[in-house]
């Protein structure tokens, strides 16, 4: 495993260079892309209770067994759709969360019909900002949800989405930079 470079980072990106490079170029950085949303939600659904790092690793196997997440592609996936991802071990194999992708996908394109991106959906429940604390969170202080995650969750979940529970919803908040959760010492926190 090769080492990330000597940085002051959050705690929980550890020592390995996959996670390192995740937290310094993508988390707690603004996602307006409907497609990389789209990729965030369903990552997020299938890491429920997996580590991140387990995703990270097979986040290459995911795009091309989920074509590269466009979610009108997989919206039309069927019966034998789910039986070939079913049999691919470069995913993760939990057929509650492959058929719940696909549901997913089909309700994300209902949203993106009623609003015209999924990101001018999505980025209401933060109003159009990054939410940051004011004094920062500390490994103590940050939590698994918030108001706005809850919010998050009861709208999808009305609208059929599938494993978008609250910390699923604060997870993907902070991995598309509607949620900045850097910590105080970390190189990347930034004050209000």
């Amino acid at each position: 495993m090769r080492r990330c470079k000597e940085k002051p980072r959050c705690w929980w990106s550890g020592e390995d260079l996959l996670y390192c490079t995740y937290h310094d170029k993508e988390w707690g950085v603004p996602v307006h892309d409907d497609r990389k949303i789209f990729e965030m939600l369903i990552l997020e659904g299938f890491q429920a209770g997996l580590s991140w790092i387990t995703i990270l690793r097979k986040r290459e196997n995911f795009r091309k067994a989920f074509k590269n997440f466009d979610p009108g592609k997989v919206a039309r996936f069927g019966k034998s759709d789910v039986a070939r991802l079913m049999s691919d071990v470069g995913i993760i194999r939990n057929s509650m969360k492959i058929k719940a992708a696909v549901t997913n996908a089909r309700c994300f394109l209902d949203v993106q019909k009623e609003f015209g991106t999924f990101d001018r959906y999505i980025w209401r429940f933060t109003r159009n900002r990054t939410l940051r604390k004011p004094k920062g969170p500390t490994r103590k202080t940050m939590k698994a949800t918030s108001p706005e995650s809850d919010a998050l969750s009861n709208d999808l979940k009305q609208r059929g989405f599938k494993f978008v529970g609250p910390t699923v919803c604060y997870a993907h908040m902070q991995a598309t930079g509607m949620v900045d959760d850097h910590v105080r010492g970390c190189f990347k926190y930034r004050k209000r």
